[in-house]
């Protein structure tokens, strides 16, 4: 395997209706080191979003027919690109800086870890509060790419591919590392939709996390431990 290939990194963002907020995450991901290539997988959104990602030079925008949940989003994302090592970073993000962006980055490259999650502290109280009590359910990885295709019934997880990602790299037995992302924040469904939508939308993404644990936990034969740095 080339070099090129090896260091080649993709920095995936699903959104869905991220118009007003899509833009400054780009800026980051765009001022960032490491990423060799940026893809926007528009989610069946029915703004602006796919306009504005694509009025970023260099990013390459894909919009999918109709609402398909994020693990589709970011399993459409994987299959646009031949990197080596895929990141996902949400469309929704505040605060996110270049350096964010490669210190979730950087950890893989140099081998030490098979994948990498970014945590938010210092952000809003509701951002922190969420990673204080669930710290791998965050939107902002690396990780190898054979991890995330390994996953099965990836294009039905919706919002559970966040567990559903943690707990394949559980099965295989990863090295995963947490780096903090300070003065990082998300946008809460509640503040996105108000309240009574928001709610109903935080209800589903339980729902879809819950259902996500049940089907992957389906029981599978373990594959072999991933082979330390020195040999790949």
């Amino acid at each position: 395997m080339g070099e090129g290939l090896v260091k080649s990194v993709a920095v995936i963002i699903p959104a869905f209706n991220e118009e007003d907020r899509i833009l400054s995450v780009l800026r980051a991901v765009k001022g960032a080191r490491l990423p060799t290539e940026i893809i926007v997988v528009s989610d069946g959104s029915t703004d602006r979003t796919a306009a504005v990602a694509r009025s970023v030079p260099g990013v390459t925008v894909f919009e999918l027919p109709g609402n398909q949940g994020k693990g589709a989003a970011m399993a459409a994302g994987v299959k646009l690109t031949s990197a080596r090592y895929v990141a996902f970073v949400d469309a929704d993000l505040g605060g996110l800086t270049p350096a964010h962006v490669d210190g979730i980055i950087q950890p893989l490259l140099d081998r030490r870890c098979d994948m990498c999650v970014g945590i938010f502290r210092g952000g809003k109280v509701w951002s922190d509060a969420a990673h204080t009590f669930t710290p791998y359910f965050s939107g902002q990885r690396a990780l190898k790419r054979e991890i995330f295709e390994a996953i099965p019934y990836i294009s039905d997880l919706r919002l559970g591919i966040e567990y559903a990602i943690n707990n394949e790299a559980r099965r295989r037995r990863a090295r995963v590392l947490r780096v903090v992302l300070p003065g990082v924040s998300n946008c809460h469904k509640e503040q996105k939709l108000g309240l009574v939508k928001g709610l109903a939308a935080r209800t589903k993404m339980y729902k879809e996390i819950g259902e996500a644990m049940v089907k992957t936990r389906k029981r599978r034969k373990r594959p072999p431990r991933m082979r330390p740095p020195w040999l790949h």
